[in-house]
């Protein structure tokens, strides 16, 4: 009954983990659109953030 529970937690894990990644790489496309448009946008001479 123990390894049920370890292995169901294992996959609940793994399942977790894997969820956490895909939305991790949908973020990384974002940023990297919003960069290149930004980077494509720009003022001539200028940067195209304000920091």
């Amino acid at each position: 009954m123990l390894a049920l529970i370890v292995v169901l937690l294992l996959v609940a894990l793994l399942f977790g983990l894997g969820f956490a990644i895909h939305l991790l790489w949908i973020v990384a496309v974002i940023a990297l659109i919003l960069w290149a448009l930004g980077f494509l946008l720009r003022p001539t001479g200028g940067r195209w953030w304000r920091w």
